[in-house]
């Protein structure tokens, strides 16, 4: 049987995400602190690399807004196995994550980079939807912690 095609991260993530590639679901395990979705500091570094927070909360807020297309170019190339398009996707993703503090999320986008450059695409779509709720999560406290608070 087919699994379902992941198009979009608004919707249709298992309960438990990472099982099936062996990480977890991002929530804190008992003792464990929560962790941020988005690291503060990095994004405070991003601005003063651009010399003040106007282009770092643009650059956030296109990132946000990109979130779905960019998931959706990765999940489709994936899928159909397309490796030259998922790298780039995979690869675009990865930093634009990192620059915006997503350090949780880049991490997992570069285990996906992993399984595709050495052609698991079976791995590779087992570590789609655990991205996809990384990606949810990413955005909602780049919205929450950032974006709202400078805008």
């Amino acid at each position: 049987m087919d699994s379902p095609r992941l198009t979009s991260s608004s919707g249709g993530v298992p309960a438990e995400p990472g099982a099936a590639a062996g990480l977890g679901s991002g929530q804190p395990q008992a003792g464990e602190e929560a962790m941020r979705w988005v690291e503060p500091d990095i994004l405070a570094e991003l601005e003063a690399e651009l010399e003040g927070p106007e282009l770092a909360l643009g650059f956030a807020r296109d990132y946000a807004s990109l979130w779905d297309q960019r998931f959706s170019r990765l999940a489709a190339a994936v899928h159909t196995e397309d490796r030259p398009i998922a790298l780039d996707a995979v690869i675009s993703l990865r930093i634009a994550s990192t620059m915006v503090g997503g350090i949780r999320l880049s991490v997992l986008a570069q285990a996906l980079e992993d399984a595709i450059r050495r052609s698991d695409f079976v791995q590779g779509q087992a570590l789609l939807a655990t991205l996809a709720e990384h990606g949810v999560r990413t955005v909602s406290e780049l919205q929450a912690s950032y974006i709202l608070k400078n805008d």
